[in-house]
């Protein structure tokens, strides 16, 4: 069987004194798309930014690695260049931060750390428009500072745009479908489909399955109480849809 690109075993979170996350165990392998589920504050959120080195979370972990390297050893930034993406529930705006020069300094930083040379200023522009023209993106958001002044739908897909230029090996969305149209949504999970690659890897966080419905996972996670208490295919969100978290609480039960 194929060596996990994600490996979580027994991963452990909290604020201060507040556990929210208490033994999460997760295998994601090349390729794979994993939705991961759950009513609010199950923790779901929380597993991403552990992932990703939230500042003022306490992680712990019998092993958290990606791609066989201890994620919990390394910096944000370090983390990032080993290949991991986090977009976010709710991207921040950065005024006076020019959205291209961002995408190319991003890049061309990643590049850096691997030992690359710097893309042609040419060639990226012409790719990270071409990105931006399938998101539903214009010219004109490009050239403004980051999220500044964008809706809520665009500043979703700019996350996406974002993946596209830096072509993560795993890639962690955060509720990427929310605040999306029905169009946003199409575009947001065509690009999705087309970085699938076989090697790249998902892990979406999502309350619904119509993101599902474009975005097919291979496996179904669903969290309650900072535990995944069900993991299975999309019949899993199937029921969710139809009956809601309330059978999970036996669920829950069994595995704490």
């Amino acid at each position: 069987m194929t060596t996990p690109l994600l490996q979580l075993r027994n991963l452990r979170a909290a604020i201060g004194e507040r556990r929210i996350l208490h033994g999460v165990d997760l295998d994601v392998r090349p390729g794979e798309v994993h939705a991961i589920m759950g009513p609010n504050g199950a923790g779901k959120s929380t597993l991403a930014a552990a992932l990703a080195g939230r500042p003022g979370l306490e992680v712990q972990a019998d092993a958290a690695r990606l791609d066989g390297t201890e994620l919990l050893a390394l910096a944000p930034e370090q983390r990032a260049q080993a290949g991991l993406f986090l977009g976010f529930q709710y991207p921040v705006e950065l005024p006076g931060v020019h959205n291209l020069l961002l995408l190319r300094s991003a890049l061309n930083a990643q590049r850096r750390a691997r030992g690359e040379p710097e893309v042609d200023a040419y060639d990226f522009l012409k790719s990270a428009r071409a990105s931006a023209r399938a998101l539903g993106l214009g010219e004109e958001l490009l050239q403004r500072g980051v999220n500044d002044g964008f809706s809520g739908g665009e500043k979703k897909r700019n996350e996406v745009l974002q993946l596209a230029v830096l072509q993560p090996r795993l890639a962690l969305l955060d509720e990427i479908d929310s605040g999306l149209d029905i169009d946003a949504l199409k575009q947001v999970a065509a690009a999705l489909q087309g970085l699938r690659d076989g090697k790249r890897s998902f892990v979406l966080v999502t309350h619904y399955r119509r993101l599902l419905d474009l975005v097919p996972p291979d496996v179904v996670h669903v969290m309650v109480a900072g535990r995944i208490v069900a993991s299975g295919g999309i019949e899993l969100a199937e029921r969710l849809e139809q009956q809601g978290y309330e059978w999970t609480t036996a669920q829950a039960e069994a595995v704490a």
